[in-house]
């Protein structure tokens, strides 16, 4: 049995078989709704249900509360219709450009970024054409079929170099305590992708404000490059936040383009130095260091990424206190195992 479900206010429909979620049916029909986990932990794929019946799979309350969902609030990572459903999603789109693929992928470099952080790059197939936005992700697919997502760090047009990936080491990881402690050049890794409705709004005038923690500076970067490379001349500020400076592990790179690109700005900040670190720039929590530069945030896009603590706190200030509108908030949320687990 398939179920209608139809997108507002674009009118697209797409069909879902009973046993699948809305957004596996979406990705499946090449549509692209939003998301980012697709495991019930950060919310990014939350829109209104405007008509229909759904039922919801194990997620998290803050991705998902309780009052939200009796107002018809819908997780499409988790929701499978009983019925034909109409949903309100502004940020629907046809993605058909940009085929999922599985394929195997060789490491072809690693680099240590920092004690926790190691930049990793796969050679794609030859023979294969790989499409992706700047600012999506990849899943690694382990042997037990277990899943690890990471976002890309470079954009399209850097193909030719191979798939460039920020790793941060989480003790005892399944899949980061190899890439830390055994993995080698020329080992075979599948992959899956691309995923993920993160990436450049480019038809928008907007002023853009690029929001990073730790690694969540991966896609931005992506985003940054891809900008430079289509001469997008748009005013954009990077807030790049860590806890001690040698978490800003491409701060150089960064300075290094603002030389390059005159409408980037660049504000690193750091919550937790040491005397032993000298550090004499920002310091605080780096969502509020938007909020001090920018109290005023109507006229602006968002695109934030990291931590979900970071994600989750700059959506909900930035909306209701700097009046950012809900649609013009972009975001990836890195979820980990324990973060999925929660749900």
């Amino acid at each position: 049995m398939t179920l209608s479900i139809t997108v507002q206010p674009s009118g697209c429909t797409f069909n879902a078989l009973a046993d699948e979620t809305i957004l596996a049916a979406g990705i499946r029909n090449g549509i692209a709704l939003p998301y980012g986990c697709k495991d019930g932990a950060c919310g990014s794929c939350k829109c209104k249900k405007l008509s229909g019946t759904v039922t919801h799979g194990p997620h998290q309350s803050k991705a998902l509360s309780a009052e939200e969902e009796d107002n018809g609030f819908v997780l499409t990572c988790c929701a499978t219709a009983q019925t034909d459903v109409v949903l309100e999603s502004r940020q629907v789109a046809l993605a058909g450009a940009f085929p999922i693929k599985k394929m195997p992928t060789r490491v072809t470099a690693l680099k240590k970024m920092s004690h926790d952080v190691m930049m990793l790059w796969l050679q794609t197939p030859a023979n294969d054409t790989f499409q992706f936005h700047a600012g999506q992700y990849v899943e690694f697919i382990l042997r037990d079929n277990s899943r690890r997502a990471y976002s890309m760090a470079n954009a399209p047009h850097m193909q030719m170099l191979g798939i460039e990936l920020h790793l941060r080491h989480m003790p005892g990881g399944k899949f980061t305590d190899h890439v830390f402690h055994t993995m080698k050049e020329k080992e075979i890794l599948r992959v899956e992708g691309p995923f993920g409705s993160f990436y450049l709004r480019e038809e928008s005038t907007k002023p853009i404000v690029l929001l990073a923690s730790g690694t969540g500076f991966a896609p931005i970067k992506a985003i940054i490059e891809h900008m430079q490379f289509k001469g997008v001349s748009r005013p954009a500020t990077l807030y790049w936040g860590g806890r001690r400076p040698e978490d800003l592990y491409m701060d150089d790179w960064v300075k290094s383009k603002c030389s390059e690109m005159p409408n980037l700005r660049y504000v690193p900040v750091v919550s937790d130095a040491r005397p032993e670190d000298a550090w004499t720039g920002r310091t605080g929590f780096v969502h509020q260091a938007v909020m001090q530069d920018l109290p005023d945030l109507s006229g602006h896009q968002v695109y934030a990424c990291g931590a979900p603590i970071v994600v989750d706190s700059a959506r909900a200030d930035y909306t209701a206190q700097c009046g950012l509108p809900e649609e013009e908030f972009y975001a990836d949320s890195f979820t980990t195992e324990a973060d999925k687990a929660k749900a």
